[in-house]
């Protein structure tokens, strides 16, 4: 490391310091990850993977405590432990041996541009090229349905075919969507997706998503991590979910309501993609996207009028 930074640490004591690692991968909670796709991932992860701690960033200059304060635990006549606010990053490896970085913590209050050109000295440190990320949406959709995806790239190229449901929007920034900008501006490729997940499940870990966007990261980064484990959880999450719709009429009445919009929006794709000589009754890219816009704000006002399984 040629250059220091307060806001980090470095882990003198590892081995592979001067190892570099290619890829990225952008794992920061506090933002939004509906469906719990973010942190799902995450635990997967640095639960089947090996990894070790490059670095550990000082939370102290980053955080407001009295805005999230951690918890504590008070044992009879005294403090034993507290729950402390993290932010790390990790060198792992894939199923094949492969090495990547991986950023996992909470998102800072303070400093956001600070702290992104930390990362960015770590990027060049470790011979960084791209970065990814992938969290989860609320849409109006179906869990019956397959998972679908928004994704972004700091250049087209890098998501070739890709098909964008809404136009130019101003949205909320993140500390991830910042690494995102500066370093694809620095240069760097960065990438990432969306998972939609259902509004009603937004709150809730939908496993679903959280395994497609697992295997869309597979195919972006050509990481070997296998999703065995997630599947399988996965598919006793949509077993519970399917159970508290069956128990709420209303819930499933609106399931199936986006069931419906669901397959007519997929059938008007279809048939955009049909032969050139139908063109004239296919309504237009932009025609589609408004009447998809149009489309969710209904399902979401109708959806506020109807109760949402627990969790």
């Amino acid at each position: 490391m040629t250059e220091e930074n307060s806001l980090f640490r470095l882990e003198t004591d590892s081995d592979h310091l001067a190892q570099h690692a290619p890829l990225l991968h952008l794992s920061i909670d506090g933002f939004v990850d509906a469906g719990q796709v973010r942190g799902q991932i995450a635990d997967h992860i640095l639960d089947t993977l090996d990894h070790e701690v490059l670095a550990s960033f000082d939370v102290d200059q980053l955080m407001d405590y009295r805005s999230r304060r951690p918890m504590m635990t008070f044992d009879s006549d005294h403090y034993s432990e507290i729950d402390q606010i993290s932010l790390v990053l990790y060198r792992v490896k894939d199923a094949e041996g492969s090495p990547f970085l991986f950023l996992h913590g909470s998102e800072p209050d303070y400093r956001w541009e600070a702290f992104t050109e930390a990362v960015h000295q770590l990027c060049r440190a470790y011979g960084v090229r791209k970065v990814v990320a992938a969290h989860g949406i609320p849409m109006a959709v179906p869990h019956t349905r397959p998972v679908g995806m928004t994704r972004f790239a700091s250049d087209p190229d890098l998501i070739p075919g890709n098909q964008a449901l809404f136009g130019k929007v101003q949205v909320p920034a993140s500390v991830e969507s910042l690494i995102q900008l500066r370093l694809g501006e620095a240069g760097l490729q960065t990438s990432g997706l969306a998972a939609h997940v259902p509004h009603y499940l937004a709150e809730s870990a939908f496993g679903d998503a959280a395994v497609a966007a697992m295997e869309a990261l597979g195919e972006m980064t050509n990481l070997s991590i296998p999703a065995d484990v997630l599947a399988a959880s996965a598919v006793q999450n949509r077993g519970q979910i399917e159970e508290q719709v069956k128990q709420a009429p209303e819930v499933l009445e609106a399931v199936s309501e986006l069931e419906k919009r669901y397959d007519q929006f997929v059938e008007g794709q279809r048939r955009q993609s049909l032969l050139e000589a139908e063109s004239e009754d296919i309504p237009s890219a932009d025609e589609l996207g408004a009447e998809f816009e149009e489309f969710l704000k209904e399902a979401a006002g109708e959806s506020d009028e109807n109760p949402t399984p627990e969790s």
